[in-house]
């Protein structure tokens, strides 16, 4: 694609990225097979291919962002599926993300609009505040028929029926085990912390099982992912600018061979914060961070897991897109389920996104709630016993919408080799 910055503009680090990712577009549309929105809603513009040429357009001219390029841009997931069909090699990524925060900057949004971005800013990333707005929730539920906005009702719909008591085993601290294989830190979350405490708890039981000692540094918190796609990004770089000081001060000290992450959404931006901090101050100590971080299952396919006896049970794994197009980490949770003694099956649509993709399904609920009935239909078909996922966000949003059991990846692997049997499944 042709491109017509000029050399004030590309004195812009953020400018001149935007203009090699437009570069090495071709328009040869094979992104639009695999978007996500363009499926549901057959606009031109709610496809990667179109939302390209409105950034370029936006960013070229220096013009103030218009209603309709917002909301072409807003509509997009993040899901990714675009970069792993683009022959060319575009980084979609940062191309929306810089276009977000462009937008952000310039775009005068309605009050309502700016209130709820605010609001979501200010709950999800802090855990005891989530917490917190999730019993709110619970309570106003019945009010919700009274909800004029959409938006408003998915937020009371997003509570779950049952909110954990808080773990200790987020606090800060060092899970020791004999004769230590590797230590790693372990990055805890935020709304994961609130919405689901298992997770973190099979995370640290099944790694020092295998002779992983396991650090919760002090200091560490939200990855910034949710307020980084939202464009607000002094907030999204102070979360991410307190985990990378955490972390280096781990590794400075006893040393780290991972930082291991089991929320997938987030292990794909914290995998991106050499990019994000590449003209900070942090740069060299952000790189570091971000060569360190690895998905849970990246791990365990590194460490001799022991082989499960099958248990009779079928999981239809649903591939979170932040781990399947953005990290490439397709083929390591199907087969540490197998070698578990899972059978494994895969839903059809497995490149497309269930529509939860961070805060979308609270600010785009009617796009997300089309995605998330087909991702549902499509699981069922399978006649699973059991749904596995690799990221909290796409555990909320299925199972909001299915009565089969759902249980993150890594709660199935501890059972299969001596853990409790996850509390989301039946009683045998």
């Amino acid at each position: 694609m042709q491109t017509t910055f000029t050399d004030r503009q590309l004195a812009d680090p953020g400018t001149a990225r935007a203009n090699e990712i437009l570069r090495a577009c071709v328009h040869c549309g094979f992104c639009t097979a695999t978007c996500p929105t363009y499926q549901v809603l057959g606009d031109e513009l709610d496809s990667p291919r179109g939302r390209i040429y409105q950034i370029k357009d936006m960013l070229e001219n220096e013009r103030t962002p218009d209603a309709q390029t917002v909301k072409h841009v807003d509509r997009c997931l993040s899901c990714l599926a675009c970069m792993t069909t683009c022959p060319s090699g575009v980084h979609y990524m940062h191309l929306v993300d810089h276009a977000r925060e462009y937008i952000e900057q310039h775009y005068d949004r309605p009050w309502h609009d700016r209130a709820l971005r605010w609001l979501l800013a200010q709950i999800l990333p802090y855990p005891t505040r989530f917490r917190a707005a999730l019993v709110g929730a619970k309570l106003a539920r019945p009010l919700r028929r009274f909800m004029p906005d959409p938006r408003l009702r998915a937020m009371l719909d997003m509570a779950p029926k049952h909110i954990p008591p808080v773990s200790r085993n987020d606090d800060p601290q060092t899970f020791e085990t004999s004769a230590p294989k590797m230590r790693v830190a372990l990055m805890t979350g935020c709304a994961q912390k609130a919405l689901n405490t298992d997770i973190n708890d099979a995370t640290i039981r099944l790694l020092t099982r295998l002779g992983v000692e396991v650090v919760v540094a002090k200091g560490a918190g939200c990855c910034g992912a949710l307020t980084h796609h939202m464009g607000k990004t002094d907030s999204s770089h102070g979360f991410a600018g307190a985990n990378i000081k955490a972390w280096v001060a781990e590794a400075d000290g006893k040393g780290l061979d991972a930082i291991v992450i089991n929320t997938s959404g987030c292990g794909t931006t914290v995998k991106d914060y050499g990019h994000m901090f590449r003209n900070d101050p942090l740069a060299q100590d952000a790189a570091r961070v971000a060569d360190l971080a690895c998905d849970i299952t990246e791990l365990l396919a590194r460490l001799d897991l022991p082989e499960g006896a099958p248990k009779g049970l079928r999981v239809a794994y649903h591939a979170a897109c932040s781990l399947q197009h953005g990290q490439k980490i397709k083929d390591a949770p199907k087969a540490l389920l197998r070698r578990a003694g899972f059978e494994v099956v895969e839903p059809a649509d497995s490149h497309l996104c269930c529509g939860s993709a961070g805060t979308y399904n609270l600010l785009q609920p009617e796009i997300s709630a089309q995605l998330k009935a087909r991702k549902v239909k499509t699981l069922e078909a399978k006649t699973p016993d059991i749904i596995s996922a690799g990221n909290i966000g796409c555990m909320m949003q299925i199972g909001s919408a299915t009565d089969v059991p759902i249980v993150h990846t890594v709660e199935l692997l501890d059972w299969a080799t001596g853990g409790p049997r996850p509390s989301a499944l039946p009683p045998e």
